[in-house]
């Protein structure tokens, strides 16, 4: 009995370890645009909430910062040279460390959002250099440049990849021939395994994971493909085309944007590609193995707001008619609209934070099962377009526009 406990306890520990080794990344402890806060304010104040500190000395970009523990990561550029920043939670810059050159072609500046894992942190640079960094000192344990050490290419706006950390495994999309998905060793930046996909140059996504009773399936998007994959040893599992373009007509910049991670629920994915085949529902096999599409809806033009799944909604802007817009999960019809612009949605305790490009914050909520704003106020300060998606932690909102990030007490005291 008391093996049988032991094998119990270890095989738990070693299936809980996935888990708990990432401790902050993109759009949030799962991925899914849902921050776990709560008793956070239903309504602000006319003049909106209440700033506790700013800072203006990150540099350019749009990458979201990044909380864990006690600290705030964020990359920025200055004078081409990409870094990453480590703030405490009062604002207080504690390191400062380079991480090579970023890109300043257009939209210039840093893309991604840093991710923690344990005591490291990684930061994907828009030339495509990834770096991997002490959380304490800043100090730089490894890096690989995915162009001539992964024989990766480019896309027309530089990688924008926010890496995903599963155990010891960190995977990237270099966008190679045949070096096109690969998965590194997150201690030594070794190459552990190497997928083809359809050869294709990266999508601008964030990869997802997919985890099965059978297997892990790695989900991500190149330029004209969502591909499912086995996470543990790279193999190519299914593609869905996003066949919006025809073949002979693609080429950078033409429906090959996917900046939006997708999301997995009870046997579903669920995508938005507004440069694809807009919002769309895969059913996914038991094994991983297969999908099958349950609905379309290509009238979903969001190219890199993310969306949020809540009960049976989801949550996403449009461009072109420049709403948040509520659909049915069942059968992906629209049910609701507000006019609100085009941006970036995230969840926290029941409420909807908005951040659009026109650089209005806004709070909504929902009301008899309609969406209403409850709240607003403008990021008047910073550089460049409002691209960056808000976080939010231990009740305070993170917004980041260019060269400023600030934060607002948005908690219930």
């Amino acid at each position: 009995m008391k093996t049988r406990l032991t094998v119990i306890a270890l095989f738990l520990a070693s299936t809980l370890a996935g888990f708990v080794q990432t401790t902050a990344q993109w759009r949030g402890p799962a991925r899914d645009g849902i921050f776990p806060n709560e008793h956070l304010l239903k309504m602000w104040p006319p003049e909106g909430p209440v700033m506790l500190w700013k800072t203006d000395i990150i540099g350019n970009g749009y990458g979201s910062p990044t909380l864990a523990a006690d600290k705030i990561f964020v990359a920025g550029e200055i004078d081409t040279t990409g870094y990453l920043f480590a703030f405490d939670l009062q604002g207080k810059l504690l390191w400062k460390s380079e991480y090579g050159k970023e890109w300043v072609v257009n939209y210039q500046g840093s893309r991604c959002a840093p991710t923690v894992a344990g005591d490291l942190v990684y930061v994907c640079s828009g030339l495509g250099d990834i770096a991997c960094f002490e959380t304490a000192t800043g100090a730089k344990k490894w890096s690989v440049d995915m162009i001539h050490d992964l024989h990766g290419r480019f896309t027309m706006f530089g990688h924008a990849e926010s890496s995903l950390i599963d155990g010891d495994l960190v995977y990237l999309v270099p966008g190679g021939k045949d070096t096109n998905v690969v998965a590194l060793n997150r201690f030594t930046g070794k190459i552990v395994w190497i997928c083809k996909g359809m050869g294709e140059i990266p999508g601008y996504n964030a990869p997802y994971l997919v985890r099965l009773a059978s297997r892990d399936v790695l989900v991500t998007f190149t330029a004209y493909s969502l591909l499912g994959m086995d996470a543990k040893t790279g193999q190519l599992l299914w593609v869905h085309p996003q066949d919006n373009i025809p073949v002979d007509e693609r080429k950078q910049g033409n429906g090959d944007t996917h900046s939006n991670t997708v999301y997995y629920e009870n046997g579903f994915i669920y995508y938005i590609a507004g440069d694809g085949n807009g919002a769309v529902k895969l059913e996914l096999s038991p094994d991983g193995t297969t999908i099958r599409q349950v609905w379309r809806n290509r009238l979903i033009d969001n190219y890199m707001g993310g969306f949020v799944k809540q009960g049976n909604y989801l949550y996403s802007c449009v461009s072109e008619k420049r709403q948040l817009k509520c659909l049915d999960a069942g059968t992906g019809m629209v049910v609701d609209s507000l006019k609100c612009g085009v941006g970036a949605i995230i969840l926290a305790d029941s409420s909807f934070y908005y951040y659009n490009q026109k650089g209005e914050v806004k709070l909504i909520g929902l009301m008899n099962g309609k969406m209403m704003e409850t709240g607003s106020f403008k990021m008047k300060e910073g550089t460049k377009e409002h691209f960056s998606h808000p976080v939010i932690s231990r009740g305070v909102l993170y917004v980041r526009h260019g060269n400023v990030m600030g934060a607002w007490d948005v908690g219930k005291r």
